[in-house]
């Protein structure tokens, strides 16, 4: 399913899901821009050479924890950096938790 409105995630900062933890432990925020397919209008399946993209099949595709392949996918920061994370990836609001 394509996403044609902004995901409500957009613009604001979350922890993710414990296997996506820093090598250290700490928790690694997650600012979220938008659905995958809203900003750039195709799934990321069919994101030929895209770093981002390759980087989310590789990672979900050896990952132990099993993460679905459909397009309920979000693109965001880890610092400077663009990611692809699965809605099912995301764990709380980071304003929510108590650090």
């Amino acid at each position: 399913m394509k996403h044609t409105e902004k995901s409500p995630l957009a613009g604001k900062i979350y922890y993710l899901k414990e296997h996506l933890n820093n090598e250290d432990g700490s928790r690694v925020k997650y600012l979220v821009e938008d659905w995958w397919d809203h900003l750039t209008g195709e799934s990321w399946m069919n994101a030929n050479g895209n770093p981002a993209a390759l980087k989310y099949a590789m990672r979900t595709g050896l990952s132990k924890i099993e993460v679905p392949t459909d397009d309920e996918v979000l693109y965001g920061k880890i610092g400077i950096f663009g990611h692809l994370i699965h809605i099912s990836e995301i764990d709380v609001e980071a304003g929510e938790v108590e650090v």
